[in-house]
């Protein structure tokens, strides 16, 4: 019997696995995806938000700011990078002068430090090249980099007695006779006292599993660029346009990476599908022409990738816009924990979600003992490309692997790519490779790196080349074989 059973590895699903493992308690988390951070969290623009743009009051606002102000240190906790950069709002017109005054007074009321409107001159000041007529400057703001922030959490969680179930889809849910939960995921069932949905795209289809129907998600699509970093530290901070009214997101914006690339995006469509992470001509065209109306110069930085995002939103299309977090036991259903509509700013807030979960589940376990053995530091992976040349001959000396790039464009050494591939959680897709350790993410797009690794996986971890999937089942990176003959030489 387990105590808590978590439906969802995103980045507030393992924090609050992580926040729980303080506790003496049995836990498990299923994760439908190849690996954690698979949907809304690995697919974001990486920003830590100071709490400005939420309404006065609200969750979002208030788990928003206690987030932003500790997620420094959490980083630190975690070997996670984190780069308080601050952020420009920028008013491209006179009249989106009113808009810039809007946030500021907001986020006054939310408690946000440091907020202030600026001119032109300063604007420049601060990044030559932007245009506009002025700005908001927030110094509060960062970015981080999300997968490893949420594998962080994951693999803390899981070194403090939290396991971890990936490729385990929730396909329904019963009561037993003690009111406990039987979870059918998987092709197994697990039993828990209690079930926390953080199911994010899904937690709609969740919550109807137990008979709660009065929520729905709107799943709504953002459109990323990812550009080369061939004139890394061009774009120091994120730089925003100042918000219109009723649009579903922020607005296209221009975010350093912590790996330093450049992104644009993202844009707001509603879809139907909660899976559907197609990139339109129509949708980057319009990224590259309002990214240009803030930064003339990024035109002459060239696209290397692409992707997508979908926030779970509870806000129809008729309507736009934001409405507040759900957080809470339903009372329909006691036991059940529900969190719903945990889009932005989810990331920057998920350790003060997490804690408020972990309150209501003292309440519903009152005599849970705290965890003497909880470590919540973890040592941080290698970067060999980070490191100086005398600590990188160093390491060469120790393990001669870190001397056999296996990535030129981002100078992923043998020995990164090894760590990545034998991580504690057991993800071995080429995506889960490639978020932990970074190769396949410069300009040429895996074409050097990409059959090295899958040369590592068959010869050094006996891997069948039709088991190497990029992501999830459906993803095989190979089909047959073109020579040489072998059982499906005709394919």
């Amino acid at each position: 019997m387990l105590d808590v059973l978590i439906i969802g590895a995103g980045a507030v699903g393992c924090a609050i696995a992580r926040e729980l493992s303080r506790y003496k308690l049995n836990i498990a988390v299923l994760e439908k995806n190849s690996d954690v951070a698979g949907e809304t969290t690995g697919r974001n623009s990486a920003v830590v938000h100071a709490g400005f743009n939420n309404k006065p009051g609200s969750l979002m606002a208030k788990l928003c700011v206690e987030g932003n102000e500790g997620f420094g240190s959490l980083c630190e906790e975690l070997g996670v990078p984190f780069d308080k950069t601050g952020k420009l709002i920028v008013a491209l017109e006179e009249e989106d002068e009113e808009s810039l005054e809007k946030i500021i007074s907001q986020g006054k009321a939310n408690g946000c430090k440091g907020l202030k409107i600026i001119n032109r001159d300063e604007m420049r000041n601060i990044l030559p090249g932007v245009d506009g007529y002025k700005a908001m400057y927030s110094p509060q703001t960062g970015i981080t980099n999300p997968f490893l922030y949420c594998v962080a959490l994951a693999e803390n969680a899981l070194a403090n007695g939290v396991s971890f179930h990936l490729n385990t889809c929730v396909t329904g849910m019963d009561r037993a006779c003690d009111g406990s939960f039987l979870v059918q995921a998987g092709g197994r069932i697990y039993q828990s006292r209690l079930v926390i949905n953080c199911a994010g795209l899904g937690g709609d289809k969740i919550c109807q599993m137990v008979g709660i129907k009065n929520y729905k998600i709107y799943p709504c699509r953002g459109e990323y660029f990812l550009l080369d970093k061939d004139k890394e530290g061009l774009l120091p901070l994120p730089v925003y346009p100042a918000p219109k009214v009723g649009i579903g997101g922020l607005g296209v914006h221009l975010t350093p990476t912590s790996e330093g690339n450049v992104i644009i995006g993202p844009s707001a469509e509603y879809i139907n599908e909660t899976d559907d992470y197609s990139s339109t001509a129509k949708i980057m065209d319009k990224l590259l022409r309002e990214a240009k109306q803030l930064m003339p110069s990024v035109e002459r930085i060239k696209p290397i990738g692409n992707y997508c995002g979908i926030r779970p939103k509870l806000a129809p299309p008729n309507e736009g816009g934001y409405r507040d977090f759900v957080i809470k036991e339903e009372p329909a259903c006691p036991g059940f924990i529900n969190l719903m509509g945990i889009e932005s700013p989810g990331l920057t807030a998920s350790l003060p979600i997490a804690r408020m979960v972990v309150e209501i589940v003292k309440g519903k376990l009152p005599s849970i003992q705290e965890n003497e053995k909880f470590n919540g530091r973890r040592k941080a992976p290698v970067q060999f490309r980070k490191l100086t040349r005398e600590e990188q001959r160093k390491l060469i000396q120790e393990d001669p692997e870190y001397g056999d790039i296996v990535c030129r464009c981002q100078k992923i050494s043998r020995r990164e790519i090894r760590d990545a591939i034998e991580n504690p959680l057991g993800a071995r897709t080429i995506s889960s490779i490639k978020y932990r350790a970074w190769p396949t993410t410069g300009r040429c797009n895996g074409g050097y790196c990409l059959p090295k690794i899958i040369e590592m996986l068959i010869n050094d971890y006996g891997m069948d080349p039709s088991e190497i999937l990029y992501r999830n089942e459906g993803s095989e990176m190979l089909t047959g074989f073109v020579k040489g003959g072998g059982a499906d030489e005709n394919l």
